[in-house]
């Protein structure tokens, strides 16, 4: 079981660099080095030197993941609210002044929703990063601008850096207590960011998924788990600092 496993993380890898052309994607040199430590365990089972305390912990941890996983999947799947006021577009990265893939995904969601909810404004949200020539909330704004959705529904937040900053500076341009709200963004980023938008004091907030690219989905979904426990972890409370 342990060299199976092993054997998928360094395949994995390899799909990763088939997917996205690099090496050093984001989160994704966790897969070689989880592939040799679980090639060290097998080797030790092997030999018979792998501490039982050692396999439990290999188990736990599993079952951690997958406990971790469930809520996150779940939230994938709940169904559009008709009824949101708002939509945020939570920021990716920009490459110059074109959309990721990442990006463009929760764009053409949001763009789609717009379209078939001609009352729903719009915060684009986000800010200038390493490699951006643009704001990334101007990046959206020009897509959906160009997409037939008018300026009057589009406000824009661009100082961001952060999914916690999106929806903090989001605040400043509505009143959440008072409207309901959907966040828009990538499946696995969902239900970690409306934890996230209700923590900091959205009491009406709804999951707009958007897809990913489906060979990277498993490692997008991995690098939520620790997110995940961070965030359980933080038990910092700010919906009041704006």
């Amino acid at each position: 079981m342990l060299l199976m496993l092993a054997v998928l993380c360094l395949v994995y890898y390899g799909v990763i660099r088939l997917a996205t052309g690099r090496w050093n994607s984001t989160f994704a040199r966790v897969w070689p080095v989880a592939g040799i430590l679980l090639l060290a365990f097998s080797y030790l089972e092997w030999r018979g030197r792998l501490p039982h305390v050692m396999m439990l912990a290999i188990l736990a941890i599993c079952v951690l993941i997958i406990l971790t996983c469930i809520p996150i999947l779940y939230t994938m799947f709940v169904k559009e609210n008709d009824a949101c006021d708002y939509l945020i577009i939570l920021g990716a990265h920009v490459n110059g002044r074109v959309p990721s893939d990442s990006l463009e995904r929760r764009i053409r969601k949001a763009e789609q929703y717009l379209k078939s909810h001609p009352m729903t404004k719009v915060i684009v949200s986000g800010g200038q990063g390493k490699g951006e020539d643009i704001t990334e909330a101007e990046a959206m704004e020009i897509y959906l601008w160009e997409h037939g959705i008018e300026k009057e529904r589009i406000l824009k937040e661009t100082a961001s850096t952060t999914t916690r900053e999106n929806l903090r500076f989001s605040k400043a341009l509505f009143t959440p207590e008072i409207v309901k709200v959907g966040i828009v963004t990538n499946n696995f980023h969902l239900h970690r960011s409306c934890a996230l938008a209700n923590r900091l004091g959205y009491p009406h907030v709804y999951p707009i998924s958007a897809g990913c690219k489906g060979s990277l989905f498993l490692n997008y979904m991995m690098r939520e788990v620790p997110a995940m426990w961070k965030f359980w972890l933080d038990k910092e409370k700010d919906s009041d600092i704006i």
